[in-house]
């Protein structure tokens, strides 16, 4: 009984430190020379203290201090005097060291929230390998040349120290290769390596390596802000190839206009998806992409996309200023612009996925009948609360479409 008593309290302990290491923020972004109000529940009996003159707390006076002294509940300001990233300090009962939290003191920002479908086009950096199979040689046997020297994620850059970017290049140099061995220079979870493997003849009358490799993406997705300089976010989450599940690694992309065709409604087990076309060429472009990550994408829209663009900008809220209740999501799923209810039921400080640190709840009845909830390509859809621009929609849960995750506004400007 004395052992499975201590296992329980280890258990119990182990279990409450992890909860109120959750509850407490790894992170926090404080508006220069703003006064910042927190309260961190869970902490029965906690001294916060500052390493930095840039950084004063305070616990209600007007006397700014290094170090406070907090219990369960109790609210507590966080100033920041100068533009950086400083470190404030967590002690249990004064004494057992918590945790540090980084405090990032930032501009004031604003951006516009859009909620507007854009079409997007990828260019990958490199050409993806999707997987290796099986050719059929000239003489009728089954051969697959690439097994155990490539394999999927891969990224081919160049064939005999000649660079290529795109699927046409590589066949075409694989066949003047003709039977020799061919020299590849790939890109392995960010390491360059060559490799060595050797081209089959085909009863198709060509060479081939025997893999399956892509060179572009392209789909539907949503506008989340564009900033006071023209640079935008979209999505709330990287653009993964379909057959590895890996973010594409990419050169470049672009924005075009897209029109909404069709919605699915989502139910329980199915999500729902937004069908349309992409409009591509020279007329048709929005902006320019330069970077797809876990985060979103990320780069600059063009004066036509700018200038057609509607609302004001909003205030950027931080982590701190998202709370439980109600929210909205910006969205033009009807045809037009439109805010509708959702609910907040959770926020994750310390998500350990940037792009999953809100539970939403959509309760607006007008968008459930037009989607049944969170469809497939609303990713991105901005999230607004006490008028602030908060963060942008990323998944939906797959067996309840009014519900899904959410990221943080701020993860997104981080790039």
């Amino acid at each position: 009984m004395a052992a499975l008593f201590v296992v329980s309290l280890i258990f119990c302990i182990g279990f409450t430190w992890h909860y109120v290491g959750r509850m407490v923020p790894d992170r926090l972004s404080v508006v220069e020379n703003e006064k910042e109000i927190f309260s961190f529940p869970g902490l029965l009996d906690t001294t916060l203290y500052s390493e930095s003159e840039e950084v004063v707390l305070g616990n209600g006076s007007d006397i700014p201090a290094d170090q406070i002294h907090i219990t369960s509940g109790e609210s507590f300001s966080i100033e920041g005097k100068d533009l950086g990233s400083y470190k404030l300090g967590v002690k249990l009962f004064g004494l057992i060291k918590f945790k540090d939290i980084q405090v990032d003191v930032v501009d004031e920002k604003y951006a516009v929230p859009c909620g507007l479908p854009v079409g997007i086009y990828l260019r990958s950096e490199g050409i993806m390998v999707i997987g290796t199979g099986e050719v059929r040689t000239g003489t009728g046997e089954s051969a697959e040349p690439a097994a155990g020297i490539l394999k999927s994620g891969d990224y081919i850059e160049a064939i005999n120290g000649v660079s290529i970017s795109d699927k046409e290049t590589l066949v075409q140099k694989i066949n003047e290769n003709r039977d020799q061995d061919a020299v590849l220079t790939v890109r392995r979870e960010g390491e360059e390596i060559q490799v060595k493997l050797n081209p089959v003849y085909t009863e198709e009358g060509d060479y081939k390596m025997g893999v399956w490799v892509r060179d572009d993406t392209q789909g539907i997705g949503t506008m989340t802000y564009v900033d006071l300089n023209g640079r935008f976010g979209a999505l709330g989450h990287g653009i993964s190839d379909s057959d590895t599940g890996e973010v594409v690694e990419i050169e470049e992309g672009d924005l075009y206009d897209t029109k909404i065709l069709g919605i699915e409604k989502g139910s329980s087990g199915k999500p729902g998806v937004l069908s349309g076309v992409i409009y591509y060429g020279p007329g048709s472009q929005l902006g320019h992409i330069e970077a797809n990550t876990g985060e979103g994408i990320f780069g600059t829209v063009n004066d036509r996309f700018s200038k057609s663009l509607q609302g004001e900008p909003m205030e950027i809220g931080y982590r701190q200023d998202i709370h439980k209740g109600e929210a909205f999501i910006r969205s033009s799923v009807s045809g037009e612009v439109k805010d509708y209810r959702i609910e907040i039921q959770k926020v994750d400080y310390n998500s350990p996925h940037k792009s999953k640190g809100m539970v939403i709840k959509v309760v607006d009845e007008e968008l459930l009948a037009l989607t049944g909830g969170i469809v497939q390509g609303m990713s991105g859809s901005p999230i607004i609360q006490d008028g602030k621009l908060i963060g942008a929609v990323t998944h939906v849960f797959i067996q309840d479409s009014t519900k899904g995750y959410g990221i943080f506004i701020e993860n997104m400007m981080e790039h």
